[in-house]
């Protein structure tokens, strides 16, 4: 697999980089900032992306979606519950960017959805909490949980469409059910496990 962890913009985000070294095509996880920075590392990788996925549809993760969009001619991809927000310049907090205008998604995402780019299998898993639409994807086993869950730590929930009950439900019940030794790819902060988590993470005692 090829993989690449960008940090990018002001609110350090976490953008990702999946590729299938065979076919030489991948996916693209949260572009948040620095849309040139994310395009030149995927020309320097040799990559075609195929799909851009938001994880939810904060502007630190979604605010370089055109740029990459029209570089790649990739469709951005995102939960149906997402899709109002970037309608929103106060629910999706791009009053807090320079960015004036967000491009709609071009396809929505429910739990279950899978994608596959050559050996790359893509699953989709509502864990809402963070936002009402909030998403994780299992790629090959290694789950990417945007804003849902970070190192020890999980998203905040007193944004719109946020609620804590709801973030501990889709922690529990849908990402530590995986193996102790799932790597876990947060939208902020390191990388951590399933197990990890399990142990030491206080929300989850």
């Amino acid at each position: 697999m090829i993989f690449e962890k960008l940090e990018v913009g002001a609110f350090a985000s976490n953008c990702y980089i999946v590729g299938c070294p065979q076919i030489k095509e991948g996916v693209l996880i949260d572009p948040g900032a620095e849309g040139k920075i994310i395009i030149r590392r995927i020309n320097d990788l040799g990559l075609d992306i195929k799909y851009i996925i938001n994880t939810h549809a904060h502007i630190d993760h979604i605010g370089a979606n055109e740029e990459i969009k029209e570089a790649f001619n990739a469709p951005i991809l995102v939960h149906e519950a997402e899709v109002p927000m970037y309608r929103s310049p106060q629910a999706s907090l791009a009053l807090f960017s320079n960015k004036s205008k967000i491009g709609l998604p071009d396809r929505s995402l429910t739990e279950g959805d899978i994608l596959e780019i050559g050996t790359l299998k893509i699953k989709v898993i509502e864990t809402p909490g963070h936002t009402a639409g909030s998403i994780t994807l299992d790629i090959n086993g290694a789950l990417f949980t945007g804003d849902t869950l970070f190192n020890t730590s999980i998203g905040r929930t007193d944004l719109p469409g946020g609620s804590y009950r709801q973030i501990i439900r889709s922690i529990k019940e849908k990402i530590l059910t995986y193996p102790d030794e799932t790597k876990v790819f947060p939208g902020h902060g390191p990388v951590t496990t399933v197990g990890e988590e399990r142990r030491f993470n206080p929300f989850l005692s």
